[in-house]
C-alpha cells in the first residue's frame, strides 16, 4: 500500500488536469424551437443524472475564480448556463434547480427586457431569481453580432462602440439587480482577437459557444460551453460530454477566430501537454465535412484543416482524445466565423 502511494505522489502528472464542464441552455420549453431548446422533462432527467453521479455544480463565478487563481477544481466539476434570460428558465428550470441545490447563471441582455419581449423575463422576475442566489451576468445590449462592423464605420469606430455597449450593459444589470459579475457570454458565440482585447482592458471573462472542457489551458476571453438543445440534448452524447477533461493546450495558431477575406479553409496547429494523451488515437471533426485524423508535426504539435471551404457563418473544428489514465475523453474545439464572399454577412 505505501509503495503505491509512493508511486503515485511521484507520477502526479500523470492524472489528468482538473476541469469544469460549462453547460450552455437556452429554452427549458415543450413549446419552443427545438433548436435552442430541451423539454422540461429531457431538462429534469440531466438533472437528476448530474445529482445521482455526483458531480460538483459549482457557481460560475467560483469556477472563474479557481482558473485564474490555478486552484484545483473538484473532480466532475460542473457549471450550468442560461442564455438570453427566456421566461422559461424561470417557470421549468428554476425549480428543478432549486430542489437539487444546484447554481446557475444566466446571461441577459438589456433591451429585450425592456421591450418587453415575448417570453423574456422582466425585471422583477430576474430580481426574485437574483434573490434566491442566481447569477445574472452580460449578454450584450440588443443581442447584436458584436464582431460586425456597421456601413462605412471604420474598425476604431466599431471597437469604441461595442466598449460602450458591453459597459453600459454590466452597469444596467448592476443598477436593477445589485450584481456585477463581469462575464459576457458572447452573442451567437462570436467573438475575434479585436473583442477578446476589449475583455481584458476591462477585466472581462469571456464566454463562447464552442465545445469543450474549462481549465487551467483555456482562455479566460474565450471559456467553451457544451451548447445542450436539440440533437445535443440526447442523454447518451451528454454523458460523454459531462465526463470530457480540458485539452491541455500549450500553443495554438491561429487564434483569431474571424477568417481572413478568402482564408475559408484555415490550417490550425495546437501544440499539447502530451503526457496522458495517446496521439495516435485524436480524432478531430471538421462542422459538415466529418471525421479527419489529424496531422501529427511533431510528437508534441498536430495540425487539422479543412478540405473544403467552410460556410459562410459559423463552423468549428473539434480534437478529441483518450486520457491514459482515466477513460474519460480530453476535447477542444475552435470556433471559426467568415462572411459570404462579397464581405457581406449571413442574415440572422
Amino acid at each position: 500500500m505505501f509503495k503505491g502511494i509512493i508511486l503515485a505522489l511521484l507520477c502526479g502528472w500523470c492524472l489528468p488536469a482538473s476541469a469544469v464542464v460549462i453547460l450552455q441552455y437556452h429554452h427549458v420549453s415543450e413549446d419552443t424551437p427545438s433548436v435552442t431548446s430541451v423539454t422540461p422533462a429531457q431538462f429534469k432527467a440531466q438533472m437528476a443524472f448530474i445529482k445521482e453521479n455526483e458531480f460538483t455544480v459549482l457557481p460560475l463565478e467560483e469556477v472563474v475564480a479557481s482558473i485564474k487563481n490555478g486552484d484545483t477544481l473538484p473532480d466532475k466539476a460542473l457549471a450550468i448556463t442560461f442564455d438570453d434570460g427566456y421566461a422559461s428558465i424561470a417557470d421549468n428550470a428554476h425549480p428543478i434547480l432549486k430542489a437539487y441545490g444546484f447554481p446557475y447563471t444566466v446571461f441577459i441582455g438589456i433591451d429585450p427586457i425592456e421591450s418587453g419581449y415575448r417570453d423574456i423575463m422582466s425585471w422583477d422576475t430576474l430580481r426574485d431569481l437574483s434573490e434566491d442566489g442566481v447569477e445574472l451576468a452580460n449578454h450584450s445590449w440588443a443581442h447584436d453580432h458584436l464582431i460586425r462592423q456597421q456601413e462605412d464605420e471604420t474598425s476604431a469606430q466599431w471597437l469604441s462602440r461595442v466598449e460602450k455597449d458591453l459597459l453600459d450593459t454590466e452597469a444596467e444589470i448592476k443598477a436593477q439587480t445589485g450584481q456585477s459579475h463581469r462575464m459576457l457570454a458572447y452573442p451567437y458565440g462570436e467573438y475575434n482577437l479585436k473583442l477578446e482585447g476589449l475583455l481584458e482592458k476591462h477585466g472581462f471573462v469571456g464566454f463562447g459557444q464552442q465545445s469543450g472542457a474549462a481549465g487551467a489551458h483555456s482562455s479566460l476571453t474565450a471559456l467553451p460551453r457544451f451548447p445542450v438543445a436539440g440533437v445535443y440534448a440526447d442523454m447518451a452524447s451528454l454523458k460523454v460530454k459531462l465526463y470530457s477533461l480540458n485539452m491541455p493546450v500549450l500553443e495554438m495558431s491561429p487564434k483569431n477566430t474571424q477568417l481572413a477575406m478568402g482564408n475559408w479553409r484555415p490550417e490550425l496547429k495546437v501544440k499539447l501537454d502530451m503526457h496522458d494523451i495517446y496521439p495516435h488515437q485524436m480524432m478531430c471533426y471538421i462542422q459538415g465535412q466529418g471525421a479527419k485524423k489529424p496531422q501529427w508535426i511533431s510528437e508534441s504539435e498536430f495540425s487539422i484543416q479543412a478540405d473544403m471551404d467552410l460556410p459562410a457563418g459559423r463552423s468549428r473544428y473539434n480534437c478529441t482524445a483518450p486520457s491514459k489514465t482515466s477513460g474519460r475523453y480530453y476535447w477542444f474545439s475552435q470556433a471559426w466565423v467568415r462572411p459570404k464572399n462579397d464581405g457581406t454577412w449571413v442574415a440572422e
